[in-house]
């Protein structure tokens, strides 16, 4: 295939871009498409999302198996990791606290939210990250993602307080951690 600069697509946010269930859902209620369909409950959006986007990591560590005499052999892998990093922006926003916090640990009556910060283990959820580049979409979809990294959170008059978090992909049913859809069937 030759190179073209119509394969070079970049990661606008739809809407805010990523979105959130408050459980993990059943593969009946994978979305399979891109944007073209729409999520509906139990899917929420998350909210603003700092300038940085969504980072993914795929990593692996391998073992290198060696001969009598020094030469390699075999390469087996011993261990793989999908991560998506990205920043809350939204303080106010229950469903970021919960995400960042626990389902359990902040209520809401009102105008006051509290939050109880503690050493919960956090819920597994359904995470979507949705893009596009002009007509051309892009839906990355995890099926089971848990929050396992939380970052600093500053409290300053020169910005805004946020959420860096990192969600660790887990496999589902058919050992899939994360399912991508690039959709480019209509291009400008």
């Amino acid at each position: 295939m030759a190179t073209s600069t119509g394969n070079v697509l970049v990661g606008v946010p739809v809407g805010g871009g990523v979105y959130m269930t408050p459980a993990p859902v059943d593969a009946a209620e994978y979305p399979t498409d891109t944007i073209g369909t729409a999520l509906t409950t139990p899917y929420v959006a998350a909210g603003f999302i700092s300038e940085d986007g969504v980072t993914e990591s795929n990593e692996s560590d391998t073992e290198k198996i060696k001969a009598w005499g020094g030469d390699t052999v075999r390469v087996v892998q011993s261990d793989h990791t999908v991560t998506y990093s990205f920043t809350f922006l939204e303080s106010k926003n229950e469903d970021v606290l919960k995400a960042v916090y626990g389902e359990d640990n902040v209520t809401a009556a009102g105008d006051v939210t509290t939050v109880n910060v503690n050493s919960s283990i956090l819920e597994h959820r359904s995470w979507v990250f949705e893009m596009k580049d002009g007509d051309h979409r892009i839906r990355i979809f995890v099926p089971d993602g848990q929050i396992t990294n939380r970052g600093e959170v500053n409290y300053t008059h020169a910005g805004v307080i946020s959420y860096e978090v990192t969600i660790e992909a887990f496999p589902d049913a058919d050992g899939n951690k994360a399912i991508k859809v690039i959709d480019s069937s209509v291009t400008p």
